[in-house]
């Protein structure tokens, strides 16, 4: 498990729209063990046996603690695959095109991805191999691997305002557009930001293209839904996302909110873009057609597997689990007069920033500026965030204590409505 809060940043410093220093702080994980020879009657003693047994029992120890205390990165730890431990005796290499022994489907093509960010490499790539000369746009809260597959590819590459939300700006995409009429737009469209879990408006977007005179042949919309793609469906009045609407590509990871253990994805995008990209590869006996060559063969079977055992009805459950405890989140937030913001499209919970980075590091939060985030999945239940708060509320009252020394402010960040310092209570 990712130790969270590795990053060091000082909380009461003002934030005036340049590049924060982020500096590696003490959380980074240093400790190793030795690779060492067996000793020669190491088969009779078992002393080497029996140590590597104590270093596996003490990590196993860490997992629980810091699953106990496990709130800020959106992963859904309450799963038990224990029927699949049986296929762990084996090597399963995931490799070359799934499409190739089919005639393709009239709609869609897809693979399983190693991770999210695979999603977004492949999605994005195989929009720049429809445009080789077209820009990528995406808003300034889109994931990391957006900006890193620009630079990977070569891409001119466009930021875009954001609402308070955190959804894209379109009159901003539309001013943006408009400067480079002459080329093809390469849009990423966010299905759950990462820090405020916005919801990028599809439909929106897709007006705005077309009213700056983009037919649907000179756009490639690709749809990082990472987390809140596969909890969309669940949700009544969220946005469709759909290959009936003019996009190109979309991708869920399969190690969020659906629980798998080990990271994975799901990438789908249309037959007619992926012939475009792929190569026969005699060696494979197959077409290479995705981003990795080897995958991991075992990531299929657990998404089979959970999708089976949950069905609709269960993960429809789960959604409504998880809104129903981010409200009581944000309820409790408001009553401590804890600045806090919960989008209607989302479960992740945005509030002020701790100011001891230990508490940060205890309770795995992911900042950014003034900002902490608790992404409220299956697992978290109104226990553990009442554990949370209670720590919370009590840790204010000591950091706090000085008049000197007050709550920041967030209004910049989540708006004025939803910002509890002094100013704005």
């Amino acid at each position: 498990m990712m130790a969270a809060g590795a990053l060091a940043f000082d909380p009461t410093a003002e934030s005036n729209g340049a590049d924060v220093e982020i500096i590696l702080g003490k959380n980074a994980r240093t400790t190793c063990f030795e690779v060492t020879e067996p000793d020669a009657d190491d088969d009779s003693t078992g002393d080497k046996d029996a140590y590597m047994a104590s270093v596996l029992a003490r990590y196993q120890k860490t997992l629980v603690e810091r699953t106990n205390h496990h709130l800020g990165y959106p992963y859904n730890l309450d799963f038990d695959y224990g029927a699949l431990g049986q296929l762990q005796h084996f090597s399963i290499n995931n490799l070359g095109d799934p499409f190739i022994e089919s005639n393709y489907g009239d709609d869609y093509w897809g693979y399983i991805t190693n991770c999210g960010t695979e999603g977004n490499l492949h999605g994005i790539l195989v929009g720049r191999e429809v445009f080789p000369d077209g820009i990528l746009y995406g808003s300034k809260e889109s994931h990391y691997s957006v900006f890193k597959a620009a630079r990977m590819y070569r891409m001119e590459c466009v930021k875009v305002g954001t609402l308070i939300t955190g959804e894209i700006d379109c009159v901003d995409f539309k001013a943006k557009l408009l400067q480079n009429k002459n080329k093809p737009a390469i849009i990423n469209v966010n299905i759950g930001t990462t820090v405020k879990g916005a919801v990028d408006d599809l439909d929106l977007v897709i007006q705005t293209l077309e009213e700056c005179g983009f037919s649907h042949d000179r756009f490639y919309i690709h749809c990082d839904g990472a987390l809140f793609g596969l909890m969309m469906p669940f949700v009544k009045k969220a946005p469709k996302v759909s290959f009936k609407k003019p996009i190109g590509s979309v991708s869920v990871s399969g190690h969020k909110f659906v629980g798998c253990p080990m990271p994975c994805g799901v990438q789908i995008t249309r037959p007619k873009h992926i012939n475009a990209l792929s190569r026969n590869v005699e060696y494979l006996a197959s077409r290479d057609a995705a981003i990795m060559g080897s995958r991991n063969g075992h990531a299929p079977m657990f998404l089979w597997y959970t999708l089976n055992r949950k069905g609709y009805k269960g993960f429809q459950k789960e959604v409504q689990k998880c809104f129903r405890n981010a409200h009581y989140l944000k309820d409790r937030l408001r009553d401590a007069e804890i600045s806090g913001m919960l989008n209607e499209l989302s479960s992740t919970v945005v509030f002020e920033r701790p100011r001891d980075e230990e508490f940060v590091r205890r309770w795995q939060l992911a900042c950014e500026r003034n900002m902490a985030h608790i992404v409220v999945m299956p697992c978290v239940t109104i226990e553990k965030l009442d554990y949370f708060l209670n720590e919370l509320i009590q840790g204010r009252s000591i950091w706090y204590k000085d008049e000197k020394v007050r709550p920041p402010c967030l209004s910049t960040d989540i708006g004025n409505h939803n910002c509890s310092c002094d100013l704005h209570k």
